[in-house]
């Protein structure tokens, strides 16, 4: 039972690291996309905008994908390219 209990700490061990580091990379992301943006023009912005939200549209998610979830992606993309980080 205690080898149970070790390994299962030792796996959200390891789920917690995981998930420090997708955060991170979340993070990172935002601070370059952020930075990207302020240095274009609006005209320059808003293409770009305007073309990731297109392929967003026009993407197809996989049928395994709950619509809740590709819908919480767009939710993220355009917050984050409409509204970035200050």
């Amino acid at each position: 039972m205690k080898n149970l209990i070790a390994e299962l700490l030792l796996k959200l061990a390891q789920k917690e690291e995981e998930s420090k580091e997708l955060v991170a990379q979340v993070e990172a992301l935002e601070i370059v996309v952020t930075a990207l943006l302020r240095h274009m023009s609006q005209q320059e912005q808003d293409a770009l905008i305007q073309s990731v939200e297109g392929a967003l549209n026009n993407a197809k998610p996989d049928p395994q994908v709950p619509a809740q979830d590709a819908e919480m992606l767009q939710q993220y993309v355009k917050k984050l390219l409409r509204h970035p980080r200050c």
